[in-house]
């Protein structure tokens, strides 16, 4: 695989095809560049998905991210567009992308985008509680 930046976006087959289960994901050294000032802005992108038949290969997605580096774009537009790439790609039962772009002109802007397979619901959640013990019970 190459070394340099790359919007090819690899897969391989969910080992668990039968099961939902969330992928978490933090990418803390996204970069890309006003399409204004022609000034870098840095974010944070947050990606959760539940695969359906494919996982997103984690070198091929780091070099996915790598290549927006140059590219001139708004907060709004390269946050879709990451997530429709990777809907693209993956066909997940969901996804969420929340991109966290640090301060521009005094304003923190947070873009979360999401999409979900037709027809797909999440299971209910389950609140699981601590167990009581004798030292939770005294304080």
């Amino acid at each position: 695989m190459s070394t340099k930046p790359s919007k090819h976006l690899e897969t391989f087959p969910n080992p668990f095809v039968n099961r939902d289960y969330q992928i978490h994901m933090e990418i803390p050294e996204f970069t890309c560049v006003c399409p204004k000032t022609g000034q870098p802005d840095f974010a944070t992108l947050v990606l959760d998905y539940i695969p359906d038949k494919k996982c997103v290969e984690l070198k091929s997605l780091k070099l996915y991210i790598w290549s927006f580096r140059d590219e001139a774009a708004f907060h709004e537009a390269v946050s879709n567009q990451i997530l429709d790439d990777l809907v693209a790609s993956l066909k997940p039962r969901y996804i969420r992308l929340t991109a966290r772009f640090f301060v521009r002109g005094g304003i923190f802007t947070n873009v979360i985008v999401e999409h979900r397979k037709p027809g797909w619901k999440p299971k209910p959640t389950i609140a699981l509680h601590q167990f009581e013990t004798q030292s939770n019970i005294r304080k």
